[in-house]
This record gives structure tokens, C-alpha cells and sequence, in this order.
């Protein structure tokens, strides 16, 4: 009885050091990756050096990227506005590691370093996500994950509505500013007046807004100690010869919802 007791011991003895050496041996699990750490190493990108002229702001007032001092424009998406602006400001030295446009002067950053922070800003993709993990310019992260949308800011708050009081700015024209996918969207000025249009109008008055010309522009305005932006609503070589601009399809501000509150049009009288 004992040595059949014994044996039964030393054979269960035996599979436990032997599924713990295959445990020991297998592979450990891959950590999931954190807005901390980086899927790719954006040191591998091109580097390009320059001093940041101005930022650039979106409609909604959102840091997007800014303009070097030779002209070119950084695009960085605005999820990550915040942190751009904690580590960036105009006047500074700054590396930005992106791929340069093929021919217009603007670069899809993925990392941008400054040089009086020693911050370096990487773009991980908007925090939210369905899966929690990295995304960005060159992640697989989604544009918009949970508590994210059109109406929702970096934060997750609710979004300022467009612009402020409808302006009058005349100025020239420094560069021409473009999208993420390089369509053209709008002017910076030389005193650092950014000028938004949707993108069919920018190109019907690209001759207004190219480098070099004086314009002069109508519509709501956002100015704050980061810089200055109006959305265009008119605009001509004069002040009297201003072109309105047509709306856009999703409704007089672009956005999907329609008009913000306020300058939505009263709804029709009940049919008697």
C-alpha cells in the first residue's frame, strides 16, 4: 500500500515540475502598449529643423500644428493640442520628425521636439479608443473612439461653438495652409491671422489667398494668446469687393450636425 501511495506521489510530483518547466519555457505575454510607449520609433522619420513662427487653429480653436519661419506648415492632429502647446511656442527652436509633402510645403508630423522645453510631443492617436491602444499618424488607432466625435473636444468636454463675433482683417498673405491630406484650406497671414475656408472655396479663390497677396476677409474670429483665426464667410481683393462664400453641403459651418445654437434658422410656423 505504501510503496503504490509513494508512487502515485512521485508521478504527480513529476508532472508538476514538468508543467512548470513548460511554463517556465513558454513566452511571455506581449505588454499591451500605453500612450507612454510608442509603436514606432519616430527617430526613423526625417528630421527637419526650424523655428515656429505661428500656431495654426482650427474653427473650433484647436491647435492643429504651426508654421516655421521659412513658411512651412507642421500639421499635428488637435487631439494632442495640449501638449503641443505645453511644449512649443513661437519664437522656439524646434525638430520635427515627419514625412515632407511632395510638393507643397507642409509636413505630417509624428514627433516634435523643442529645444527650450526638452519636451518631445509624439502624436499616439486620440485617447478613447475601443481597445485603449496607440494609434496615431502611423498607429492603427481610430480617429474617433468613444466620447469622441465632431462635438467633442481633446478633452471629451463638449466643444466651443464656432468662432466669435463676425471681423473684418485685412492682411497678406504669408503661406497657404492645407489639410492633413494636403488640400488646401486657408491663408496665414503675416501678422499670424490664420484663414480658414472649406476646401472647394479655398481653391475657387486660391489666386486671393496665394503667398505674396493682399486680402481681405470677412467672418467670425477666435483670438487668444496662441494666435488669431477667422472663418471665412466673404472675401475679396477689397473691402468693396467682397465675394461671399458659398456654404458647405453639411450646412453654413461644415459640421455634420448643422449650424451651432443661435444661428440656427427659426423652425417653420405650424400649417394652420
Amino acid at each position: 500500500m505504501m510503496t503504490r501511495i509513494t508512487t502515485v506521489l512521485l508521478a504527480t510530483a513529476a508532472l508538476g515540475l514538468s508543467a512548470g518547466g513548460v511554463l517556465a519555457q513558454a513566452p511571455q505575454t506581449p505588454v499591451a502598449l500605453t500612450q507612454a510607449q510608442p509603436m514606432f520609433d519616430y527617430k526613423q522619420l526625417p528630421a527637419t529643423q526650424g523655428t515656429v513662427k505661428f500656431f495654426t487653429m482650427t474653427p473650433r480653436g484647436d491647435v492643429d500644428g504651426f508654421v516655421l519661419a521659412d513658411g512651412t506648415q507642421v500639421h499635428f492632429p488637435p487631439h494632442m493640442s495640449s501638449q503641443l502647446i505645453a511644449a512649443v511656442r513661437p519664437g522656439d527652436a524646434v525638430t520635427v520628425y515627419g514625412l515632407k509633402a511632395a510638393s507643397i510645403q507642409m509636413i505630417a508630423a509624428m514627433a516634435i521636439a523643442g529645444d527650450a522645453s526638452h519636451q518631445t510631443v509624439v502624436d499616439m492617436g486620440p485617447p478613447g479608443g475601443p481597445d485603449g491602444g496607440p494609434g496615431g499618424r502611423f498607429g492603427h488607432g481610430p480617429e474617433h473612439g468613444p466620447d469622441r466625435g465632431p462635438d467633442r473636444g481633446p478633452d471629451r468636454g463638449p466643444r466651443p461653438p464656432h468662432g466669435g463675433p463676425v471681423t473684418q482683417v485685412t492682411g497678406k498673405v504669408m503661406t497657404t495652409l492645407h489639410g492633413p491630406r494636403g488640400e488646401v484650406n486657408g491663408a496665414m497671414l503675416e501678422d499670424g491671422t490664420a484663414l480658414r475656408l472649406p476646401p472647394p472655396e479655398a481653391m475657387r479663390f486660391a489666386a486671393l489667398i496665394a503667398p505674396g497677396q493682399t486680402v481681405v476677409v470677412e467672418g467670425r474670429g477666435i483670438a487668444n494668446n496662441l494666435g488669431r483665426m477667422v472663418e471665412v464667410r466673404s472675401i475679396g481683393a477689397s473691402a468693396d469687393k467682397l465675394t461671399e462664400l458659398a456654404p458647405p453641403p453639411h450646412g453654413p459651418h461644415g459640421d455634420r450636425h448643422g449650424p451651432p445654437p443661435g444661428d440656427a434658422p427659426p423652425p417653420p410656423p405650424p400649417r394652420p
